[in-house]
Protein backbone atom coordinates (compact mmCIF):
# COMPACT_ATOMS: atom_id res chain seq x y z
CA UNK A 1 0.00 0.00 0.00
CA UNK A 2 1.44 3.41 -0.98
CA UNK A 3 2.37 5.79 1.80
CA UNK A 4 2.03 9.54 1.88
CA UNK A 5 5.74 9.79 1.11
CA UNK A 6 5.58 7.76 -2.10
CA UNK A 7 6.54 9.92 -5.09
CA UNK A 8 3.75 10.35 -7.60
CA UNK A 9 4.29 8.51 -10.86
CA UNK A 10 5.01 10.85 -13.76
CA UNK A 11 2.26 11.42 -16.29
CA UNK A 12 3.36 9.84 -19.57
CA UNK A 13 1.75 10.41 -22.95
CA UNK A 14 1.49 7.06 -24.67
CA UNK A 15 1.15 8.45 -28.20
CA UNK A 16 4.36 10.45 -27.77
CA UNK A 17 6.19 7.35 -26.52
CA UNK A 18 4.97 5.35 -29.52
CA UNK A 19 6.01 8.08 -31.95
CA UNK A 20 9.48 8.23 -30.43
CA UNK A 21 9.88 4.46 -30.66
CA UNK A 22 8.87 4.66 -34.29
CA UNK A 23 11.41 7.41 -35.00
CA UNK A 24 14.11 5.31 -33.37
CA UNK A 25 13.13 2.35 -35.55
CA UNK A 26 13.36 4.46 -38.70
CA UNK A 27 16.68 5.92 -37.58
CA UNK A 28 18.15 2.43 -37.28
CA UNK A 29 17.84 1.97 -41.07
CA UNK A 30 20.07 4.15 -43.21
CA UNK A 31 18.16 3.25 -46.37
CA UNK A 32 14.74 3.33 -44.73
CA UNK A 33 12.26 0.57 -43.93
CA UNK A 34 8.64 -0.26 -44.84
CA UNK A 35 5.74 0.29 -42.46
CA UNK A 36 5.24 -3.38 -41.60
CA UNK A 37 8.87 -3.82 -40.59
CA UNK A 38 8.82 -0.63 -38.53
CA UNK A 39 5.63 -1.73 -36.75
CA UNK A 40 7.25 -5.02 -35.84
CA UNK A 41 10.50 -3.45 -34.61
CA UNK A 42 8.70 -0.76 -32.61
CA UNK A 43 6.24 -3.27 -31.15
CA UNK A 44 3.22 -1.37 -32.43
CA UNK A 45 -0.02 -2.46 -34.09
CA UNK A 46 0.07 -1.87 -37.83
CA UNK A 47 -2.94 0.53 -37.89
CA UNK A 48 -1.33 2.65 -35.15
CA UNK A 49 1.95 2.61 -37.06
CA UNK A 50 0.28 3.91 -40.21
CA UNK A 51 -1.38 6.77 -38.30
CA UNK A 52 1.90 7.78 -36.67
CA UNK A 53 3.87 7.51 -39.91
CA UNK A 54 1.42 9.78 -41.71
CA UNK A 55 1.54 12.32 -38.88
CA UNK A 56 5.32 12.30 -38.63
CA UNK A 57 5.65 12.62 -42.40
CA UNK A 58 3.19 15.53 -42.43
CA UNK A 59 5.29 17.34 -39.80
CA UNK A 60 8.51 16.71 -41.72
CA UNK A 61 10.10 14.26 -39.28
CA UNK A 62 9.77 11.38 -41.75
CA UNK A 63 9.75 11.12 -45.51
CA UNK A 64 8.38 8.32 -47.65
CA UNK A 65 10.37 7.35 -50.72
CA UNK A 66 10.04 4.26 -52.90
CA UNK A 67 7.83 2.47 -50.39
CA UNK A 68 10.06 2.98 -47.33
CA UNK A 69 10.26 5.63 -44.62
CA UNK A 70 13.42 7.63 -43.87
CA UNK A 71 14.15 10.47 -41.46
CA UNK A 72 13.01 13.88 -42.68
CA UNK A 73 14.53 17.37 -42.61
CA UNK A 74 12.86 18.30 -39.32
CA UNK A 75 14.97 15.69 -37.52
CA UNK A 76 18.09 17.29 -38.99
CA UNK A 77 17.02 20.68 -37.68
CA UNK A 78 16.63 19.20 -34.20
CA UNK A 79 20.11 17.72 -34.43
CA UNK A 80 21.65 21.01 -35.57
CA UNK A 81 19.85 22.88 -32.80
CA UNK A 82 21.17 20.47 -30.20
CA UNK A 83 24.69 20.77 -31.56
CA UNK A 84 24.48 24.57 -31.41
CA UNK A 85 23.28 24.41 -27.81
CA UNK A 86 26.15 22.09 -26.90
CA UNK A 87 28.70 24.42 -28.49
CA UNK A 88 27.17 27.42 -26.73
CA UNK A 89 27.42 25.52 -23.46
CA UNK A 90 31.08 24.76 -24.14
CA UNK A 91 31.78 28.41 -24.92
CA UNK A 92 30.06 29.48 -21.69
CA UNK A 93 32.14 26.97 -19.71
CA UNK A 94 35.32 28.39 -21.25
CA UNK A 95 34.29 31.96 -20.51
CA UNK A 96 33.51 31.02 -16.90
CA UNK A 97 36.99 29.52 -16.57
CA UNK A 98 38.59 32.78 -17.71
CA UNK A 99 36.23 34.84 -15.59
CA UNK A 100 37.55 33.00 -12.55
CA UNK A 101 41.17 33.09 -13.74
CA UNK A 102 41.22 36.82 -14.53
CA UNK A 103 38.59 37.99 -12.05
CA UNK A 104 36.53 39.96 -14.57
CA UNK A 105 33.30 39.54 -16.51
CA UNK A 106 34.02 37.93 -19.89
CA UNK A 107 31.98 38.24 -23.09
CA UNK A 108 31.95 36.53 -26.49
CA UNK A 109 30.23 38.12 -29.48
CA UNK A 110 30.28 37.83 -33.25
CA UNK A 111 29.05 39.72 -36.30
CA UNK A 112 26.60 37.72 -38.36
CA UNK A 113 24.17 38.66 -41.13
CA UNK A 114 24.75 42.36 -40.59
CA UNK A 115 24.14 42.37 -36.85
CA UNK A 116 26.08 42.01 -33.61
CA UNK A 117 25.21 38.89 -31.65
CA UNK A 118 26.18 38.60 -28.01
CA UNK A 119 26.63 34.82 -27.74
CA UNK A 120 27.63 34.33 -24.11
CA UNK A 121 28.58 36.22 -20.94
CA UNK A 122 30.29 34.89 -17.84
CA UNK A 123 29.79 36.93 -14.68
CA UNK A 124 29.26 36.48 -10.96
CA UNK A 125 28.56 38.80 -8.02
CA UNK A 126 32.25 39.60 -7.63
CA UNK A 127 32.67 40.18 -11.39
CA UNK A 128 29.37 41.63 -12.63
CA UNK A 129 28.76 42.28 -16.31
CA UNK A 130 27.84 45.71 -17.61
CA UNK A 131 24.07 46.06 -17.53
CA UNK A 132 22.61 46.12 -21.03
CA UNK A 133 20.57 49.25 -20.51
CA UNK A 134 20.62 50.07 -24.25
CA UNK A 135 20.39 47.34 -26.90
CA UNK A 136 23.93 46.11 -27.68
CA UNK A 137 22.94 45.53 -31.32
CA UNK A 138 21.92 49.15 -31.86
CA UNK A 139 24.71 50.77 -29.85
CA UNK A 140 27.84 49.09 -31.22
CA UNK A 141 29.49 52.49 -31.64
CA UNK A 142 29.58 52.95 -27.88
CA UNK A 143 30.93 49.69 -26.49
CA UNK A 144 34.18 47.77 -26.94
CA UNK A 145 32.46 44.67 -28.31
CA UNK A 146 30.81 46.61 -31.11
CA UNK A 147 33.78 48.80 -31.93
CA UNK A 148 36.00 45.73 -32.10
CA UNK A 149 33.63 43.93 -34.47
CA UNK A 150 33.15 47.01 -36.65
CA UNK A 151 36.93 47.45 -36.87
CA UNK A 152 37.14 44.04 -38.56
CA UNK A 153 34.68 44.97 -41.32
CA UNK A 154 35.49 46.79 -44.54
CA UNK A 155 34.48 50.44 -44.77
CA UNK A 156 31.42 49.75 -46.90
CA UNK A 157 30.09 47.25 -44.36
CA UNK A 158 30.77 49.67 -41.50
CA UNK A 159 28.88 52.46 -43.21
CA UNK A 160 26.01 50.13 -43.99
CA UNK A 161 25.79 49.09 -40.34
CA UNK A 162 25.93 52.65 -39.07
CA UNK A 163 23.26 53.72 -41.58
CA UNK A 164 20.95 51.18 -39.94
CA UNK A 165 22.15 51.94 -36.40
CA UNK A 166 23.06 55.66 -36.27
CA UNK A 167 25.72 56.96 -33.90
CA UNK A 168 24.12 58.65 -30.91
CA UNK A 169 26.06 59.59 -27.76
CA UNK A 170 25.00 57.49 -24.78
CA UNK A 171 27.16 59.17 -22.14
CA UNK A 172 29.30 62.32 -21.97
CA UNK A 173 32.25 60.11 -22.98
CA UNK A 174 30.67 58.56 -26.10
CA UNK A 175 31.84 59.22 -29.64
CA UNK A 176 29.74 62.09 -30.96
CA UNK A 177 29.19 61.34 -34.66
CA UNK A 178 29.63 58.74 -37.39
CA UNK A 179 32.63 60.29 -39.16
CA UNK A 180 34.58 60.54 -35.91
CA UNK A 181 33.85 56.88 -35.22
CA UNK A 182 34.82 55.84 -38.75
CA UNK A 183 38.12 57.70 -38.40
CA UNK A 184 38.78 55.94 -35.13
CA UNK A 185 37.98 52.52 -36.59
CA UNK A 186 40.17 53.14 -39.64
CA UNK A 187 43.08 54.00 -37.34
CA UNK A 188 42.64 50.86 -35.23
CA UNK A 189 45.57 48.52 -35.77
CA UNK A 190 44.60 45.06 -36.95
CA UNK A 191 44.35 42.52 -34.13
CA UNK A 192 44.97 45.19 -31.47
CA UNK A 193 42.67 45.37 -28.43
CA UNK A 194 39.92 47.99 -28.48
CA UNK A 195 39.46 49.88 -25.22
CA UNK A 196 36.35 51.85 -24.29
CA UNK A 197 36.14 54.04 -21.18
CA UNK A 198 32.64 54.91 -19.96
CA UNK A 199 31.31 55.34 -23.51
CA UNK A 200 28.47 52.84 -23.07
CA UNK A 201 27.95 52.99 -19.31
CA UNK A 202 29.30 55.54 -16.87
CA UNK A 203 31.38 53.73 -14.27
CA UNK A 204 32.65 50.93 -16.54
CA UNK A 205 35.71 50.36 -18.71
CA UNK A 206 35.87 47.58 -21.31
CA UNK A 207 38.41 46.01 -23.64
CA UNK A 208 37.86 43.64 -26.58
CA UNK A 209 40.23 41.40 -28.51
CA UNK A 210 39.46 40.88 -32.24
CA UNK A 211 39.15 37.33 -33.53
CA UNK A 212 38.78 36.44 -37.19
CA UNK A 213 38.11 32.86 -38.25
CA UNK A 214 37.41 32.52 -41.94
CA UNK A 215 35.01 35.26 -42.92
CA UNK A 216 33.45 35.62 -39.46
CA UNK A 217 34.37 38.54 -37.22
CA UNK A 218 34.25 37.72 -33.53
CA UNK A 219 35.55 39.09 -30.27
CA UNK A 220 36.19 38.29 -26.64
CA UNK A 221 35.89 41.14 -24.19
CA UNK A 222 36.17 42.01 -20.51
CA UNK A 223 34.77 44.77 -18.33
CA UNK A 224 35.79 46.38 -15.06
CA UNK A 225 34.48 49.12 -12.77
CA UNK A 226 36.21 52.38 -13.62
CA UNK A 227 37.86 52.50 -10.18
CA UNK A 228 39.68 49.26 -11.14
CA UNK A 229 40.96 50.56 -14.47
CA UNK A 230 44.52 49.96 -13.26
CA UNK A 231 43.84 46.23 -13.72
CA UNK A 232 42.85 46.60 -17.36
CA UNK A 233 46.30 46.21 -18.98
CA UNK A 234 47.07 42.99 -17.09
CA UNK A 235 43.60 41.63 -17.77
CA UNK A 236 43.96 42.32 -21.50
CA UNK A 237 47.24 40.41 -21.55
CA UNK A 238 45.58 37.45 -19.87
CA UNK A 239 42.67 37.69 -22.28
CA UNK A 240 45.07 37.39 -25.21
CA UNK A 241 46.31 34.13 -23.74
CA UNK A 242 42.71 32.95 -23.42
CA UNK A 243 42.07 33.70 -27.10
CA UNK A 244 45.15 31.73 -28.18
CA UNK A 245 44.03 28.74 -26.11
CA UNK A 246 40.38 28.83 -27.15
CA UNK A 247 41.07 29.27 -30.86
CA UNK A 248 42.52 25.77 -30.86
CA UNK A 249 39.62 24.18 -29.02
CA UNK A 250 36.26 22.89 -30.17
CA UNK A 251 34.67 24.82 -27.32
CA UNK A 252 35.47 28.04 -29.15
CA UNK A 253 33.87 27.08 -32.44
CA UNK A 254 32.05 30.11 -33.81
CA UNK A 255 30.01 27.99 -36.20
CA UNK A 256 26.91 28.41 -34.06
Amino acid sequence: MATAHTAAAPTLIGSVQRALRLLEAVGAHTDGAPAKQLAREAGLPLPTTYHLLRTLAHEGYLRRQQGVFVLGEAVGRLTCSGARQNRRGMITDSLEHWRDAIGVAVYFALYREGEIELVAVAEDPSSPAVEEWADFRATCHAHALGQCLLSQLDERSRRDHLARHPVEPLTPHSVRDRETLLDRLAATERMRPVVERQEYAVGSVCAAIPITVGSTAATMAISLPVDQEHRLLCAITQLRSAVEVLLGSFAFSISI
